[in-house]
């Protein structure tokens, strides 16, 4: 593999003057900010472990500063954009700047809430700057609908990534800790400051690093029947399970039955418990 120019990853003047030839102001409504830093993007293609193996999937390419940092590595980079202006560009900055690599790169111009396929051999790994207001949903629908995907990096909202990584019993663990807890184990795996940003964001940023579980959780219930355990546990966070599951379960003492079958404490609470415990819950709902 040639190595590429030194020059063909996007620094702050190269941002800008794209965003402006493009007619593109970063929107709040999509969560858009743009990384300025060479080092940055290396850093995180570092941090996300990337080999020249790996099939990377980026969500939210942008102006392309990370996917550029990505093909460096990378044996191929599919990026998925909903942006109309920014999907259109995004090949040519890709031909400009690093035409020995443009074959190993490809868009997908939607919604990553609806990908269901991506061209190309499976992804190996998901590594994105993902919008702030849709990074759980977008991460959690990746990597249910792309088993292959090994290894996950995402840089997102501090406070996000904070809840993400959370443990059972912290102030923070709640449905996205033990939902990204169902396929992988997730920690943090750093900080960004805010100044490597256009528009510097108002919030802190950090990296969370997810690796597939290798064997998947033992349970007899399916993922829908065990997050629909989940979710009606934190729906109602200060009340005991045996009162938080009385909807789902059909009534509180229907809840209470299926607990102690599962021995977990009727009286616990939602963010005491593992993921494994939540799907050992759902396995003893009865029957309607």
């Amino acid at each position: 593999m040639s190595s590429p120019t030194p020059d063909a990853l996007l620094g702050p003047a190269d941002v800008r003057e794209l965003a402006a030839a493009l007619g593109v102001r970063p929107t709040k409504q999509r969560g858009q900010n743009f990384v300025i830093d060479a080092n940055t993007v290396r850093r995180i293609v570092r941090t996300a472990q990337v080999r020249p193996d790996d099939v990377v999937v980026e969500i939210g390419p942008g102006l392309g500063s990370l996917t550029l940092a990505l093909l460096e590595v990378a044996d191929r980079v599919t990026a998925v954009e909903i942006d109309d202006v920014l999907a259109a560009a995004l090949p040519s900055t890709i031909a400009a700047r690093m035409p020995e690599r443009a074959d190993r790169f490809a868009l997908v111009h939607s919604d990553a809430m609806h990908v269901t396929q991506l061209p190309g051999p499976p992804p190996t790994a998901l590594v994105a700057n993902l919008p702030y207001n849709v990074a759980v949903p977008v991460l959690l629908h990746m990597l249910e609908t792309f088993p292959s995907i090994e290894r996950t990096l995402v840089m997102v909202q501090s406070e996000v990534a904070d809840r993400l990584a959370a443990a059972p019993g912290s102030k923070v663990y709640g449905v996205p800790s033990v939902k990204a807890n169902w396929y992988a184990e997730v920690k943090r795996a750093g900080a960004i400051g805010r100044n490597v940003f256009w528009p510097a964001p108002n919030v802190d940023s950090g990296l969370v690093a997810l690796t597939r579980r290798t064997e998947p959780i033992k349970t007899t219930a399916s993922r829908r029947e065990v997050f629909a355990v989940v979710d009606a546990a934190f729906a109602q966070r200060r009340k005991t399970l045996r009162a938080a599951l009385a909807g789902w379960a059909g009534s509180a003492p229907a809840a209470e039955a299926a607990l102690v079958a599962a021995g977990v404490s009727p009286r616990a609470r939602g963010e005491a418990l593992t993921v494994e415990e939540f799907a050992r819950i759902a396995e003893h709902k009865e029957s309607e």
